[in-house]
C-alpha cells in the first residue's frame, strides 16, 4: 500500500470559497450578500479564490502546508455541490485563471491544494441533464442519469414527482448513472484533468453513493498513474475499512475521530440543539478511558499508511462550530486541537475555529471569515499556531508510535515516538488541576530527562527526570495539557 509521503506531515486547512476571503481584482454580480451579516442557505458573499491568494501569508503564518477547498465549479449554489460544469471554475470564484493564480502561488510557497470532487451527482444545470429535459428520451444522454419517468421535471415542488433519482431526492441534485461506461469515462477524464493541470489530490463526496467498488478502484489507478503522490481522500462518517484496503482511498474524512473528541473534550456540555441538527444528531460524552480505548480502536482500525493519511478533523462545512458545540467553551476546543495536533493522522483546521468563530449547523457553520482582528480570539489562534509548530517540530508527533500511558475519568496521557524521538503528552479535561503520578516505565528508563516545552512560554525552563519507572508530581493546570520531550 503506497500512500502519500507528504500527508503523513501536512497541516490542512478546509476553506468554503464563498466565505473566506473576497479580492477587489475579481468582478461580481451586483446583488451579494453583505460580508458581516448571518450567513444563509442561498445567499452569495463573493468570497473568490484570489482572495485565497491574497491570504496565503495569513495561512503560512498560522502552520499551514495544505488546503482542502469546498467544490469550485461552476455551480447555481453557494456551496457549489450542484455542479454545472466540471472543468470551469465558478466565474464568481473568478474562473479558471484565478484558480490557476492560486495554484502556482501556492506552490511556490510549497502548499498543496486538495480539491471537492462531486461524481455522484450534478446540478440542474448540467449540460447532458439539460439535454434529456429538452428532449426525453430521444437525447443521447438518456443513459447518463436514472430517470423513472419522461418527461422529467426539474422544477418540481414535490419531492419525488421529478422523475428521476436525486441525492437525498433532492430535484436540484440529479444522480449520475456511473453505470454507463460514458459516465464513468467522462469523471475519470475530470478526475485526471485537474491532476494534469496540478491540483494535488481529490476529497471525494459521498462515495457511498456510488455502489461500484471498480469505480473507485478505477479513478484511483488512473489518477496514480499521473501523480503517485496525489492524495485520495474519501467522506465516510463511519469506520470505512473496506475503502482503506489499498485499492481505493488513501484515507477519509476521520468524523469518528471528530466525534469522540466531542464526546471527551466537551463531554457533558454538549449542546444537544447544535447536533442533533446535523449528522451527528447524538453524542454521548466520554470519560479518558473510554476516550482512549477509542483512539486505541482507530489506531487498530486500519493497516498502518491508512492510518497515518487520515483525515483528522474537529469540524467541517456539514458540523456545527466546535465553539457552538461547546457553548462557547474555548479551553475545550484549546484541549482538542492539542490532541489533535500529537495524535497519528494528518490534522485538518475549519477555517476560522482557529480564531473562535461560531455557528450552528448548515447555513451557520458556513460564515464568512472576519478579517477584522479585532473580532478574533487572539489568544487562541496564538495556541493553536503554538500547537502546530510542536507538530512541525518533532517527528515524532507526525509518525510511528502511539503509546497508551494513561487514562482516568478526566485525564489522558501517551507517549509518541519515532527512532531516538520520544515526546510525552498528558491532557487534563477537569475543571480543577490536576498532580499526578504517570508510570512510564515502558516507555522511558529511570533516570531519563524531560524538558516541558508545552505550556511554557520559555520553553525548556523546567524539567523532570524518570524515578522508579514513574515521573512524579506532574501538575497539570485544569482544562490544559502538557508535553514533554525526551532529553537523549
Amino acid at each position: 500500500m503506497v500512500i502519500p509521503d507528504w500527508v503523513k506531515d501536512a497541516i490542512f486547512y478546509q476553506i468554503f470559497p464563498d466565505r473566506f476571503a473576497r479580492s477587489a481584482h475579481v468582478a461580481k454580480p451586483g446583488h451579494l450578500e453583505d460580508w458581516k451579516t448571518p450567513p444563509t442557505a442561498l445567499g452569495f458573499k463573493g468570497g473568490d479564490l484570489l482572495g485565497i491568494s491574497e491570504k496565503l501569508d495569513y495561512l503560512q503564518d498560522m502552520g499551514i502546508t495544505a488546503l482542502y477547498l469546498n467544490p469550485i465549479f461552476q455551480s447555481s449554489a453557494n456551496h457549489r455541490y450542484h455542479t454545472c460544469d466540471y472543468y470551469k471554475v465558478d466565474p464568481i470564484l473568478g474562473g479558471n485563471n484565478a484558480f490557476k493564480t492560486l495554484l502556482a502561488e501556492a506552490h511556490r510557497r510549497s502548499l498543496r491544494i486538495i480539491l471537492d470532487g462531486v461524481f455522484n451527482h450534478t446540478g440542474r444545470g448540467f449540460f447532458q441533464f439539460n439535454h434529456i429535459a429538452e428532449n426525453g428520451i430521444s437525447s443521447p444522454y438518456h443513459d447518463w442519469f436514472i430517470i423513472h419517468k419522461y418527461p422529467i421535471r426539474p422544477y418540481h415542488a414535490r419531492r419525488g414527482k421529478h422523475g428521476y433519482q436525486a441525492w437525498w431526492d433532492i430535484p436540484g441534485l440529479p444522480k449520475l448513472n456511473t453505470t454507463t461506461p460514458a459516465v464513468k469515462e467522462f469523471l475519470f477524464d475530470v478526475a485526471c484533468y485537474w491532476i494534469k493541470l496540478g491540483i494535488d489530490g481529490w476529497r471525494l463526496d459521498v462515495p457511498e453513493e456510488i455502489k461500484d467498488v471498480k469505480f473507485w478502484q478505477g479513478l484511483r489507478e488512473r489518477v496514480k498513474s499521473i501523480n503517485p503522490e496525489a492524495y485520495l481522500v474519501g467522506e465516510i462518517w463511519h469506520d470505512a475499512e473496506k475503502w482503506l484496503q489499498g485499492d481505493q482511498f488513501d484515507g477519509v474524512m476521520n468524523y469518528p475521530f471528530a466525534r469522540a473528541c466531542l464526546a471527551f473534550f466537551i463531554g457533558k456540555n454538549i449542546s444537544k440543539s447544535a447536533i442533533s441538527r446535523c449528522p451527528y444528531q447524538r453524542i454521548e460524552p466520554m470519560n479518558g478511558s473510554s476516550f482512549m480505548t477509542e483512539m486505541e480502536r482507530l489506531l487498530r482500525l486500519y493497516p498502518k499508511p491508512s492510518t497515518d493519511a487520515q483525515l483528522n478533523l474537529l469540524g467541517s462545512h456539514d458540523t456545527p462550530r466546535f465553539k457552538t458545540i461547546a457553548r462557547g467553551d474555548s479551553a475545550a476546543y484549546r484541549l482538542a486541537t492539542l490532541f489533535q495536533m500529537t495524535f497519528p493522522g494528518a490534522p485538518c483546521i475549519y477555517y476560522g475555529d482557529e480564531i473562535g468563530l461560531e455557528g450552528a449547523p448548515d447555513p451557520g457553520c458556513r460564515g464568512a471569515f472576519p478579517w477584522d482582528k479585532e473580532q478574533w480570539d487572539q489568544d487562541l489562534r496564538t495556541y493553536v499556531k503554538r500547537c502546530i509548530d510542536l507538530r512541525k517540530q518533532f517527528k515524532a508527533l507526525r509518525r510511528d508510535s502511539f503509546v497508551p500511558l494513561s487514562a482516568d475519568e478526566k485525564s489522558i496521557a501517551f507517549g509518541r515516538q519515532c527512532g531516538s524521538e520520544k515526546v510525552v503528552v498528558i491532557l487534563n479535561s477537569a475543571s480543577k488541576a490536576v498532580t499526578v503520578d504517570l508510570k512510564v516505565s515502558d516507555f522511558l528508563a529511570d533516570q531519563s530527562k524531560l524538558t516541558v516545552i508545552l505550556p511554557h512560554q520559555n520553553p525548556g525552563s523546567e524539567q523532570i527526570s524518570v524515578a522508579e519507572g514513574y515521573l512524579r508530581s506532574l501538575y497539570v493546570p485544569a482544562r490544559s495539557g502538557k508535553v514533554m520531550q525526551w532529553q537523549v
